[in-house]
């Protein structure tokens, strides 16, 4: 599942060309097919408007889908939802939507389109069901779902298209990410993989979660080692690939990962086979306690695609 993808996306790139719709003459509205009798009356209902709050929600039809939806998404991220009134799915779809945009106080336009009053406009964006839901930016569309999806993530669904449209957000850091850096810094090790492995099987892509992990295994590996005698055992033993790891693995723990990349790809270059695979993979580990965003693991990985090959 893609960054943006609260549940079963419908979009596919390049499916709904949008410059279609530019310069588009307004037509009468001619009355769509109600939404598929599921067995019982469809209650009355009507698409909100923006809470108190400040949000910005606005009504589209083809008369102003140039200026509210492509013209705007070129400044704001839009958020085109497809409704039909009088059905509780889509009322409540509506209505979290509308209430996500006044707590997010004008940073994405909603803009909602009645399929029943415009339904050539839902035929230009392949709507076929209810709700529907675009995020467009820049004036393209960049992802599309159907169905009601949980609030939550909706949410998620919806800070990703804010940073698609280059919207800083925040986002708000997972208690038990705390109480497990806590853990190691106080030395408890155990808990510390515990509780940052519970984080990656909840979000496999936690890059926090993910660097505390790696920090934990590594300073399981050198306990009990002093690092002073692992340091000169190495420097006296360049071949010693086992002396080699270990000297790192201290190095990076001592502040001085730079040093520690510098001696594995040095490895790399003088060993072969298995050695140099397992030279590698330490090396990778390594990379992981500062995460892929560090300067110094970017200059590292390109001189270890150098010793490579």
């Amino acid at each position: 599942m893609s960054d943006l993808r609260p549940g079963q996306s419908i979009f596919t790139r390049g499916a709904v060309d949008l410059s279609a719709l530019a310069n588009r003459p307004a037509a009468p509205a001619t009355p769509a097919p109600a939404p598929a009798d599921n067995g019982s009356a469809a209650p009355t209902g009507t698409f909100p408007g923006a809470p108190a709050g400040g949000g910005a929600v606005v009504e589209v039809t083809e008369a102003n889908v140039q200026a509210e939806v492509l013209e705007r998404s070129m400044a704001t991220p839009v958020v085109v939802a497809f409704l039909a009134p009088g059905y509780p799915e889509v009322q409540q779809l509506a209505d979290t939507l509308a209430q996500f945009n006044a707590a997010d106080g004008g940073l994405w336009v909603l803009a909602q389109v009645d399929v029943q009053a415009n339904p050539r406009l839902a035929a230009m964006f392949r709507v076929q069901s209810v709700p529907t839901v675009y995020a467009v930016v820049g004036g393209q569309p960049v992802d599309a779902f159907a169905g009601p999806v949980p609030p939550a993530q909706l949410r998620q669904w919806l800070d990703a298209v804010l940073r698609a449209g280059g919207v800083p957000v925040e986002v708000p850091e997972d208690p038990r990410l705390a109480e497990a850096d806590d853990a190691l810094m106080m030395g408890d090790l155990d808990e510390a993989e515990r509780a940052y492995r519970k984080i990656l099987s909840d979000a496999p892509k936690d890059a926090a979660a993910e660097a505390g992990l790696a920090q934990v295994v590594l300073a399981k590996r050198i306990v009990g080692v002093d690092p002073q005698a692992a340091v000169a055992a190495a420097d006296a033993s360049p071949e010693d690939i086992a002396a080699q790891l270990r000297a790192s693995d201290v190095e990076v723990l001592g502040g001085q990962a730079e040093q520690a990349y510098q001696r594995l790809v040095n490895l790399v270059r003088r060993v072969y086979g298995d050695d140099r695979e397992r030279v590698r993979q330490h090396l990778v580990s390594l990379f992981a306690v500062a995460g892929p965003d560090d300067p110094a693991v970017a200059a590292a990985r390109r001189a270890l695609a150098s010793a490579l090959f």
